[in-house]
């Protein structure tokens, strides 16, 4: 009967992600089947994480954050949670053998939300390392399905994505982070003198993380290389669309890319997919 809740907690997961971010989910849909749930696993704890630091105003985040951190001690150590998404992301922790050390990571970045932070550049790398590469690694764990030397080989390429795609989140909500929520990521950023030449050095940043990312893409195994390229062009059309506003735009807008634009790339990435890889 266990089978039941499993399938549920892996369900929840991928209704959490579908619910949050329609290019994510795209991504894991061009997963070979017997991957997705993990991803999907992965995606919905982060998710998670995220809703409360984010999101649960008037509410005691720092005292839920710890109750997630403590919940998901709980349900490593027990191998079962009652939480439907804790239960399919331990179940996916367990199967491939995930660090915990990335767990904390994650855990601990989120915390660093929780405070009002300066962020110099030691700070800003800290925290990009935890919120989103930890994740990409996570991930890639489940890609290469326990191949230590092939985890090994491409994880300074899924570090780079993660922190390209970070860096390029910061830039399209920095409206709602700034204004709503009180942040600043970039290091010794003042907010009052963001002109078109800082968002620019950024910009340049994160144009040569996707180029290293790509070299990794290429080397990942064929079961996940097609959905981590369709997400990887979703954010680089994401932030082509971001490039070509100015810095006072994307303090006034959040920049989105509409569905209609997203099956347009993804039928684009399919057929480059096909000449470039195959």
């Amino acid at each position: 009967m266990k089978k039941l809740f499993d399938e549920l907690a892996y369900e929840v997961s991928r209704k959490t992600t579908e619910k949050y971010s329609t290019s994510f989910s795209l991504g894991i849909l061009a997963l070979k089947p017997n991957i997705r749930n993990s991803i999907y696993a992965i995606y919905g704890y982060v998710r998670l994480a995220d809703e409360i630091v984010d999101s649960f105003q008037g509410y005691d985040r720092k005292r839920l954050l710890s109750r997630l951190d403590l919940e998901t001690n709980f349900a490593l150590e027990e191998g079962i949670s009652l939480n439907p998404i804790l239960q399919a992301f331990q179940e996916t922790v367990h199967k491939y053998a995930i660090d915990r050390d990335l767990i904390n990571q994650f855990l601990h970045s989120m915390s660093m939300d929780l405070k009002k932070l300066d962020y110099n550049s030691e700070l800003y790398n800290e925290y990009i390392y935890g919120s989103a590469e930890v994740v990409g690694l996570m991930c890639l764990q489940v890609f290469t399905e326990g191949n230590k030397q092939r985890y090994e080989e491409l994880k300074p390429y899924a570090m780079k994505l993660g922190s390209a795609f970070q860096k390029i989140n910061f830039l399209r909500d920095l409206k709602d982070d700034y204004h709503i929520l009180g942040r600043t990521y970039f290091p010794n950023l003042n907010m009052e003198v963001f002109d078109n030449t800082l968002k620019g050095q950024i910009e340049d940043e994160i144009h040569q993380e996707f180029k290293e990312a790509f070299l990794g893409i290429k080397k990942l195994p064929k079961s996940a290389r097609f959905g981590v390229y369709l997400a990887y062009k979703y954010y680089l059309s994401l932030f082509a669309k971001i490039r070509k506003k100015s810095s006072k735009e994307i303090l006034e807008n959040r920049i989105r890319i509409a569905n209609t634009e997203k099956a347009y790339v993804a039928f684009k990435s399919y057929l480059r997919y096909k000449v470039a890889f195959l």
